[in-house]
């Protein structure tokens, strides 16, 4: 576990890339379609993860994950967490 938001964030991003082999293990067109489709997505939580510790650290001052106290940094996580899970409306 982390406090710092870019600790974590690398931490799920290690996650990613490691997952990404896996998907694309058989040389099969639907499988390098659903590998790229899966790293779109995931780049594009990431990027939202990113930009809302940003706002939350130009706001508090901290890039500590306890002081997530900005209300658009919250809907931005919090939706950014949902695609990275796969939740509906967001997979």
């Amino acid at each position: 576990s982390s406090n710092h938001w870019v600790m974590a964030w690398t931490g799920l991003e290690i996650n990613t890339l490691a997952i990404i082999p896996l998907i694309s293990k058989t040389h099969h067109p639907r499988a390098i379609e659903a590998t790229i489709k899966y790293f779109l997505v995931q780049a594009t939580a990431s990027a939202l993860i990113l930009f809302s510790s940003t706002i939350n650290a130009w706001q508090t001052g901290q890039w500590d994950i306890t002081q997530l106290t900005h209300p658009t940094s919250s809907t931005l996580l919090t939706a950014a967490i949902a695609m990275k899970l796969g939740l509906v409306p967001l997979h």
